[in-house]
């Protein structure tokens, strides 16, 4: 439990986490609703995370409801003694036609929508896919009771590349529009951590942190003054 500087303050820390590497990764496919199994590289990232869960001093975890977000998370309860808790809220967006495809694929068969999806990805989402202004409302609805439920605590939260982004730019005030061009890339099982502090802006404790083994010392508990 943490001690908040102001009595009745709602400071809570929320880890974002992308799920481990998967059968797709090696030829970067649209991986939205799919349920992709994980590598064998991602199995081992999600038992490092599972090593690093247990300094992290963590009150909470959550996952969404597909398979390779809960075969990245189910180390981590296990490792840590904490309930496991699957919200298909958190799931990646839809991709719609674009499920499966690579870039590639995509540019042979949506040419022109591809090109607005890189110019504007909030206005021309992929064909037949998720609206983003949906997907990110729903995963800040499910954040937002997260908060409600952990209100002075530390919580992992493992979930998709897409769907960190796009939360991380609400919660940042940062345009949805932007969400490809501010954040780039997410490393599979890298941190990014948000304190939520009540009335308040949310703050960028860490960015698509990686870790080795050598590093799971230096990234445990951070400074935890409301």
């Amino acid at each position: 439990m943490r001690h908040c500087s102001k009595v009745g303050t709602i400071v809570t820390d929320v880890v974002l986490v992308r799920h481990g590497e998967t059968v797709w990764h090696a030829e970067n496919r649209y991986a939205g609703r799919s349920d992709v199994a994980l590598t064998k590289r991602g199995h081992e990232q999600a038992e490092l995370l599972a090593r690093w869960a247990t300094t992290a001093g963590l009150d909470a975890l959550w996952c969404s409801e597909l398979g390779r977000a809960r075969e990245t998370a189910e180390p981590c309860a296990k490792a840590s003694g904490l309930v496991l808790r699957v919200d298909s809220r958190l799931n990646e967006v839809d991709f719609g036609h674009g499920e499966g495809l690579t870039a590639y694929e995509l540019r042979q068969r949506f040419p022109l929508e591809l090109e607005a999806f890189r110019n504007d990805p909030l206005r021309h989402p992929l064909p037949g896919g998720e609206d983003p202004w949906a997907a990110t409302a729903r995963a800040v609805a499910c954040l937002a009771e997260i908060v409600e439920e952990v209100p002075h605590g530390r919580v992992l939260v493992v979930t998709h590349n897409s769907l960190i982004r796009l939360t991380l730019c609400h919660l940042l005030q940062i345009p949805l529009s932007e969400y490809r061009s501010r954040f780039p890339f997410l490393h599979n099982c890298g941190l990014s951590e948000v304190r939520l502090i009540d009335g308040k802006p949310a703050a960028l404790l860490q960015f698509n942190s990686s870790f080795d083994a050598c590093e799971l010392a230096g990234l445990a508990v951070p400074d935890r003054l409301g």
